[in-house]
């Protein structure tokens, strides 16, 4: 039997556990993208209902009610009362969290009025039942007038349930709810009736939203002119009906409640979340935790990640050498041991790390320790114009400036925004990570502090932090030269504390090294197979001299040869002719060529490494790690390269460099010019080469 694919709107309110269930349906058959026309994330995937139907599922922005004033809540409203042209939901999975009903119920009534086929998802009830709240789901079941299903996607029960209802569903999509939560025709009753003649096949509740905003949808000019006329002759005042729907609708929902709900008293003992609050949220230890929460997960980054990443490095030499002994002698063996496996070693060797790090943010999502974050910080980000709101992308930006900067666009204030864009990309991605571990283990000794705390994982908790206080920098100058007199609001509602979706951690950990071996990998095998060709051959007349000079050399002196042979390629010329702007900040040419080829994406100095020693190494050198041969380099006096002093500043200029196409692209996309991404490119290059001159002359 084929599969027919039915499209299903998953919506509710926020914090209400969207993300668990559609995580929990759809598994990794997931993708992101942007609502067609604006630039808000966009997450489908598919789900096997059984019973020969296949759903699309699209996770719509969360809403609180059908009266938008975000864009996000925008993209929702539309597509519910059917003004998207092109997204449309055959019917929609409604989550209602069970523990806090009164407020859920309120947008729940309004969908349920849209008459669009609807399941309610009724979740967090094991937190109801902690906060003594009793709920007869039949009777509200009954009460509603649509199914309801109890689901706990983070321990995958009800999910059998909930998918065959809605394959039920889906054989009579036909079928809206019978009867309105409220008489929405009451509220303006010879408006709405107008309408319905206008056009029959909406409800009478979709008829006051066209009234109230058709101006926002997609109608021909003689169907906004006819229904302004229905308007001005019903004196139709949109404020007075949004007033008496929410007014009727509360009163219903305190009916349903008293029909279906068995609340405790409300001087109960307080919960447990409200006394964690008591300690995390405090002015003083508030902050002492956060601090410590950071310093814990770097440690562990590096803690973690050495046994496997010791593992992927070993088996890469051990590949490269037993490659080299299986191919002949000659270019393509060379293309291969120092191009192609060189690059993927740059590439590969970094992803425990990148797993770790991005499964290790999830946990404090999950645990909903990240709210507590933007709600703790907002005072602070106020005082350099941001809010709280901004604490979110730049945290994510830990991860990628990417998504960071396109999270930006649930913040109201346009001067906040700009602001949250401008310095997002100074929090350390996971693109520096590889770079960051790279150097820290070649200058960094890895020594017990206090006899427990790595060194190099507090080196690397210092370069996080170091990105974050100049982001908090940067703003304050920053809003002193943009100017608006709009107002800013921070609302943030805090989730329960709960334990983490470990089925969720893997997920988003498979995803993310997914997309790292994707993206950063085609960019990085690319540049190293281009920049082997650089660095082998060069200028006829200059790779010939060499060739010449050593023709009769010992093998003693074959590790001279293959360094001038890398010095006279078309990769030295161009390291060389950099080297004089580079110098005063500790580098070699070497390390010139990095800078330029990783300007496509930071990651790429890795490979762009690799590519440099393995090339210089020659095809008979000893078998080593890269960070071996990092830590063996020498410059033409024989000092040694990677110096504390060289390291550091290395590592400060990847922390501050705008080094990123990516990032350059998204922040002209989302600020509609190329103005602010050439500031950023500016700022950020100027502040990394004074910092990094600075840190190499103290240190030298």
């Amino acid at each position: 039997m084929n599969k027919r694919q039915i499209h299903i709107g998953l919506v509710g309110n926020p914090n209400s556990g969207k993300s668990s269930l559609f995580n929990a349906l759809t598994g990794l058959h997931q993708k992101v993208g942007n609502f067609p026309g604006v630039t808000i994330d966009k997450k489908t995937g598919s789900s096997d209902l059984g019973s020969g139907k296949l759903a699309q599922i699209v996770d719509l922005p969360g809403t609180y009610s059908l009266y938008p004033k975000r864009s996000d809540e925008w993209v929702t409203y539309k597509i519910l009362l059917h003004q998207d042209e092109d997204v449309k939901v055959d019917m929609v999975i409604l989550l209602v969290d069970a523990s806090n009903l009164r407020r859920n119920l309120l947008f729940c009534s309004q969908i349920i009025d849209l008459k669009i086929p609807v399941v309610v998802a009724l979740t967090m009830m094991d937190l109801a039942g902690k906060k003594g709240i009793e709920i007869d789901v039949p009777g509200l079941e009954r009460e509603l007038g649509v199914p309801v299903v109890p689901v706990n996607p983070r321990k995958n029960k009800g999910m059998v349930q909930l998918k065959r209802i809605l394959a039920q569903r889906a054989q009579q999509l036909h079928q809206a709810p019978v009867r309105d939560f409220i008489p929405n025709r009451a509220l303006a009753e010879d408006a709405v009736s107008q309408m319905r003649q206008m056009m029959p096949e909406i409800s009478d509740y979709s008829a006051l939203h066209y009234l109230i905003n058709h101006e926002s949808f997609h109608f021909s000019r003689d169907q906004h002119h006819r229904i302004e006329n229905i308007e001005e002759a019903n004196q139709f005042n949109h404020t007075r009906v949004q007033a008496e729907e929410i007014l009727q609708r509360y009163n219903r929902i305190r009916q349903v409640m008293q029909q279906t709900i068995s609340e405790p008293d409300p001087l109960q003992r307080t919960l447990f979340t409200e006394r964690l609050d008591n300690i995390l949220m405090n002015r003083v230890w508030g902050y002492v935790i956060l601090l410590a929460v950071l310093f814990l997960l770097f440690q562990c980054v590096f803690w973690l990640a050495q046994f496997p990443m010791d593992g992927l490095d070993w088996a890469f030499t051990k590949m490269s050498t037993w490659v080299s002994a299986q191919l002949p002698d000659g270019w393509f063996r060379d293309l291969m041991v120092n191009g192609l496996l060189a690059g993927l070693s740059g590439i590969l060797v970094f992803i425990p790390q990148i797993m770790i790090l991005f499964g290790l943010i999830t946990v404090l999502e999950d645990t909903g320790y990240m709210a507590r974050i933007s709600f703790l910080t907002d005072k602070l980000m106020r005082k350099v114009g941001l809010n709280g709101k901004s604490v979110m992308p730049m945290i994510s930006g830990f991860a990628c400036a990417v998504p960071a900067i396109m999270s930006s666009r649930n913040i109201e204030n346009k001067k906040e925004r700009l602001l949250t864009i401008l310095v997002t990309p100074l929090m350390s991605c996971s693109a520096r990570l590889p770079v960051y571990t790279m150097l820290i283990a070649l200058v960094i000794p890895n020594h017990k502090v206090w006899g427990f705390f790595n060194s190099q994982g507090m080196v690397m908790m210092g370069l996080y932090l170091m990105g974050i206080v100049a982001a908090l920098i940067v703003s304050y100058v920053a809003k002193k030269f943009i100017h608006s007199t709009e107002k800013s609001f921070f609302i943030l509602e805090l989730p329960t504390y709960r334990a983490p979706r470990w089925k969720n951690v893997a997920i988003t950990m498979v995803s993310k090294a997914k997309i790292f071996v994707r993206d950063a990998g085609k960019v990085i095998i690319v540049i190293s197979m281009i920049l082997w060709g650089l660095s082998t051959y060069g200028p006829p007349g200059r790779m010939h001299a060499v060739a010449e000079k050593y023709k009769n050399a010992p093998p003693s002196e074959m590790k001279a040869k293959n360094a001038a042979l890398l010095e006279n390629s078309y990769a030295g010329i161009l390291g060389r002719t950099i080297e004089p702007a580079i110098k005063p900040l500790g580098y070699d040419w070497k390390i010139g060529i990095a800078l330029i080829t990783s300007f496509a994406a930071r990651e790429v100095f890795i490979g762009t490494m690799a590519t440099l020693y393995s090339v210089e190494g020659g095809k008979n050198a000893n078998p080593q790690t890269l960070r071996e041969r990092m830590d063996s380099a020498r410059t033409d006096d024989g000092a040694k390269v990677y110096t504390l002093a060289t390291g550091v500043s290395l590592m400060i200029f990847y922390a501050f460099a705008m080094q990123c196409m990516s990032t350059l692209a998204v922040v002209r996309r989302e600020t509609r010019g190329w103005k602010w991404p050439l500031i950023q490119v500016f700022y950020m290059t100027g502040l990394a080469y004074v910092a990094s001159l600075i840190a190499y002359q103290l240190l030298k």
